[in-house]
């Protein structure tokens, strides 16, 4: 029973004249020893990244063999081919797969080559589909008309929860496409919009995703990264999340806000009861942004679990003031907070946070280290990746060792 897939792999081959792939077939052979032993969860780990050993990546025709060795296939449910060589005829295979594979409810595709084609077929093999959960596309440049595609099987498909389409070149169309689906979607729980290609400075996505998230009652994770998002945009979204009630998760990482636009932050997780996770990584809060946001986690806000300013310009007094409310409040167990300018005084603070026991270091991007009795902050590889619903692109770092991943760059007066 244990080489039933390798061995019908290795048939198939064969039949079609395609080279056989070492490192599939023992993938395969793995997976049906974990069908042996009545595994309830069996993905299928065929990732062309993060090997210690070089293995073939996966190819069109690979795709093919694959679609044929897993269909009617009741047992596996997960399909990683992440960082491989899928084209647009590889999307075409492996929307069969979709099709035909009944218990397949996680399918990951990031940082391939599939381009608008590819999608229409993916989106089109999800229309009658019932069992995939869980969809990343990261990295495939599918374009507008790639995203109009996904928009349009949203309107159809009734079973997906998880779509990431962040860094797929999407446009102001078909972003307005997506957010207008998703008014009446009643299945997505999380979503990756990051880096679309934006050519205009109304801000009219931002608009029309506020908008959504007025309506949309069960979203739970929305990535903004990367949308030039301003304080005009960031008063859109406090406007429509003061009527919101499911969202616990908001990245606005890497936008143009500014200490006016975290001031309506701050006064949204005043009012705001389901907010848990905001990641304003790489904006232009400086010490006012970072005193807004610390007197709402101080005096207000019981929900906030997990926060990250880092590279916001930051000085020692924003510093000292979030560490304070860390001191405050007890539910925020999470914050980020290198690359901003840290003094003497901040060091200290957070510091103190660790050696108390109030700030594990597992839950921060900093340790402290002492030399001549000063004390000083080092950067630790931790960040808000650990809490994704999807894998980023440059992998897990749960499994990374807290003392290992300690970089050797410290924060001076």
């Amino acid at each position: 029973m244990s080489a039933d897939l390798r061995q019908h792999y290795l048939e198939l081959c064969v039949a079609l004249s395609q080279p056989v792939k070492p490192f599939i077939a023992e993938m395969l052979s793995q997976a049906s020893q974990k069908q042996d032993q009545l595994s309830h969860e069996i993905i299928i780990n065929i990732a062309g990244n993060n090997r210690l050993v070089p293995v073939q990546r996966v190819t069109d025709e690979d795709a093919l063999v694959l679609s044929y060795a897993l269909r009617s296939n009741m047992s596996i449910t997960g399909l990683d081919l992440r960082y491989n060589r899928l084209t647009d005829k590889g999307a075409e295979y492996v929307g069969r797969l979709i099709q035909e594979a009944p218990a397949l409810r996680y399918l990951n595709l990031m940082c391939n080559d599939i381009g608008t084609k590819g999608a229409e077929f993916l989106a089109n093999a999800l229309h009658k589909n019932e069992s995939l959960k869980c969809l990343k596309m990261t990295g495939n440049k599918i374009g507008n008309i790639g995203g109009m595609c996904f928009a349009s099987m949203l309107q159809i498909n009734f079973t997906l929860e998880e779509l990431d389409l962040g860094d797929c070149d999407l446009d102001t169309a078909s972003l307005i496409g997506l957010s207008t689906v998703l008014h009446q979607n009643k299945n997505i729980r999380s979503i990756n919009l990051n880096r679309p290609l934006l050519y205009s400075q109304q801000e009219e996505t931002t608009v029309h995703i506020a908008l959504m998230l007025k309506e949309n009652s069960v979203l739970r994770e929305l990535h903004l990264s990367k949308h030039e998002m301003t304080d005009y945009g960031v008063k859109c979204l406090f406007d429509a999340l003061q009527e919101n009630v499911t969202l616990q998760y908001l990245d606005l990482s890497c936008n143009r806000i500014t200490r006016d636009g975290v001031k309506w932050l701050a006064k949204l997780l005043e009012q705001n009861t389901t907010l848990e996770i905001l990641d304003l990584t790489s904006n232009r809060m400086e010490d006012d942004g970072a005193i807004y946001l610390s007197e709402a986690i101080s005096i207000c806000n019981n929900t906030l679990k997990a926060l990250a300013v880092v590279s916001n310009n930051i000085t020692g007094k924003g510093l000292v003031a979030l560490a304070t409310s860390l001191s405050r409040n007890r539910m925020l167990s999470y914050i980020y907070i290198w690359g901003n300018k840290f003094d003497e005084a901040s060091c200290v603070a957070f510091s103190d946070l660790i050696n108390v026991g109030r700030l594990k270091p597992s839950d921060t991007d900093v340790r402290p280290y002492v030399v001549d009795g000063r004390v000083y902050l080092a950067e630790l590889f931790h960040g808000l990746r650990k809490h994704y619903y999807w894998t980023p692109s440059y992998g897990e770092v749960d499994s990374f060792d807290c003392n290992s991943s300690l970089a050797i760059r410290a924060s001076t007066a």
